[in-house]
């Protein structure tokens, strides 16, 4: 899949059911969720940005996904 492409609700879902952990950052912000093999409505919420795709970056590592930027949770997954 192209960098470029548009991801949409179904997708942030999917991503969201695969993980153990989701982390999303919007401005200094940071929100936890522990999908547990579900797609909470508040997770997906999160990580769709005001167009109704998934907010970039996005960074799959392990089974945590992350979503948005935020210096301090990025240094505290990748060390």
């Amino acid at each position: 899949m192209s960098a470029s492409a548009k991801l949409s609700r179904a997708d942030a879902a999917r991503l969201a059911k695969a993980a153990s952990k989701v982390i999303v950052a919007k401005g200094k912000k940071v929100d936890t969720f522990k999908p547990g093999g579900k797609a909470p409505k508040a997770c997906v919420d999160a990580m769709l940005g005001p167009t109704g795709n998934l907010r970039a970056p996005t960074i799959r590592a392990g089974k945590t996904v992350l979503v948005g930027f935020s210096e301090e949770v990025f240094e505290e997954v990748f060390g």
